[in-house]
């Protein structure tokens, strides 16, 4: 961390567990803010995830629709799940894909990462993107329901700021695709 942030740092006085879970859990800490005062932090502790934007080499990408029970609503997002214990990255991302749009990438690039919300939560995610694509299939998780759509490149910036695109991830590794392609918005 870069010495010019030291001066804003907390410092964990006193923390309690709240909830532990699958995949998440829950403490609320007890911090020395820099001027000296007490305040509460509220953490989630989540598992890093992955994103993987597969690129068809058609001018278009895969995309995953499925039903987000915590937001009640259907979402079209890159393909992504959690990092298991004893993956890396890359090997999730290789199975998710495998398990969610049923191909793998004949080359794999890691093109950023970033925390889904670090106000309350650990959460990393490594994105990447996946281009040479070749049909291979493992079977879905069994609580998981998701169907692949594929989307033309003239049609992203439209779905970004009409609001199809809700999820974080996927806005972020299709803004990349834009700047990377010159993709622009019609008009």
């Amino acid at each position: 961390m870069p010495e010019l942030l030291t001066d804003i740092e907390e410092h964990c006085v006193k923390q309690n567990r709240l909830f532990d879970g699958k995949i998440l859990s829950l403490r609320r800490d007890d911090v020395r803010t820099p001027s000296g005062r007490i305040a509460s932090r509220e953490v989630v502790e989540h598992k890093h995830a992955i994103g993987v934007l597969a690129l068809t080499g058609k001018n278009s990408v895969l995309l995953v629709k499925q039903y987000r029970y915590a937001i009640s609503s259907v979402t079209l997002e890159i393909c992504a799940g959690l990092i298991e214990q004893g993956e890396d990255p890359y090997q999730a991302a290789e199975r998710e894909m495998q398990e969610e749009l049923k191909f793998k990438a004949g080359k794999l690039e890691k093109i950023g990462g970033f925390y889904a919300s670090p106000g309350f939560c650990t959460e990393f995610v490594t994105v990447f993107a996946a281009s040479e694509l070749e049909p291979s299939d493992l079977p879905q998780d069994e609580d998981e329901n998701v169907s692949t759509v594929e989307i033309a490149y003239n049609e992203i910036p439209a779905m970004l700021t009409d609001g199809r695109i809700q999820d974080s991830k996927t806005f972020a590794a299709l803004s990349w695709l834009m700047a990377k392609e010159g993709i622009t918005p019609a008009g």
